[in-house]
């Protein structure tokens, strides 16, 4: 009988929670706050699931407590902006252990908001609302000409809504078709926006204006919806995705592709005939939410191949 084999394998700690707390002379401070993902994976590791030999695991504890040691020692611009503390995490973890080959690092982040009172921002109390979830996760790989890292950023839980300039019409119809075209409608989604970085170098990837993307990209997203003409001519789901992704991609040279997951979230003209009223079409003003099912709407948009138009 055959041997089986190891076909991958990856382990560590998840959901470590690290709060970083920087305070300036002034009495102005900062913070942030992460949930934190190892990975760790190698070779070397194969024996302790085929063998039971554990003499080269760095035991999960170790782990988490190397986060903890990071979020102290390290510079405080290396720990507050997510996509930067998740490199340095990954890095000290290959560089630490020569029989570690890949450490992959995920951080989610749900930004406290300053306080703000008479339109100035309170030196350290901070608040939160139902806000998107900022996430981001660096893979750190041994390679013969030193580190080479690979890096997605995103949020996610993005709700949002407009009650006009969105249409779903001219489709497919067939005999299982029911649904009317709609001109006009209300839409709503809660966008999953994720995007890859160009740059494979770990010194070039840390000086990238992360904070100015992620900004960037939640700005696109919404001005897209609400305020591109583009999306009102054709305004179907797939449509607005397009134009948030290439938005993104045009102000953002750092930026590779960026994937979008737009679930339909259905709001239908709740039907009053019965009761002598109208609220169809363009008389509709009462509504029904109906959140299952919903559609889906994803895509990857990306730079053209060079030499391609």
């Amino acid at each position: 009988m055959e041997t089986s084999i190891i076909k991958s394998q990856a382990y560590g700690k998840d959901r470590v929670r690290v709060v970083r707390v920087v305070r300036h002379a002034d009495g102005w401070q900062e913070i942030a706050d992460y949930s934190v993902c190892i990975l760790l994976s190698g070779a070397a590791f194969e024996s302790s699931y085929t063998k039971g030999d554990n003499k080269l695991v760095v035991a999960t504890d170790s782990q988490k407590n190397t986060v903890y040691y990071l979020a102290k020692t390290l510079p405080a611009d290396r720990v507050m902006v997510p996509e930067v503390f998740a490199t340095e995490v990954a890095a000290f973890m290959v560089k630490k252990y020569s029989h570690v080959t890949t450490c992959h690092v995920k951080i989610i982040t749900k930004p406290w908001e300053r306080m703000k009172f008479d339109n100035k921002g309170h030196p350290h109390s901070f608040y939160r609302e139902g806000k998107e979830t900022r996430w981001t996760e660096a893979f750190v790989t041994r390679a013969q000409a030193g580190l080479s890292v690979k890096m997605n950023s995103g949020f996610y839980d993005l709700e949002v809504l407009k009650t006009t300039n969105s249409s779903f019409t001219d489709f497919w119809r067939d005999e299982l078709t029911t649904l009317p075209d709609m001109p006009d409608r209300v839409l709503s989604t809660k966008v999953l926006c994720q995007w890859t970085f160009v740059s494979d170098d770990l010194d070039t990837l840390q000086k990238t204006p992360f904070d100015t993307i992620y900004a960037g990209a939640k700005r696109n997203t919404l001005d897209a919806l609400a305020n591109d003409p583009r999306a009102w001519v054709h305004a179907s789901v797939q449509t607005t995705l397009y134009i948030m992704a290439d938005r993104i991609l045009n102000d953002f040279a750092a930026v590779d592709d960026v994937y979008y997951a737009l679930p339909n979230i259905h709001y239908f003209p709740f039907d009053l005939s019965k009761f002598g009223l109208k609220n169809l079409q363009a008389d509709a003003e009462v509504y029904m939410p109906i959140a299952d099912p919903s559609g889906y709407i994803t895509a990857t948009v990306s730079r053209p191949a060079k030499g391609k138009l």
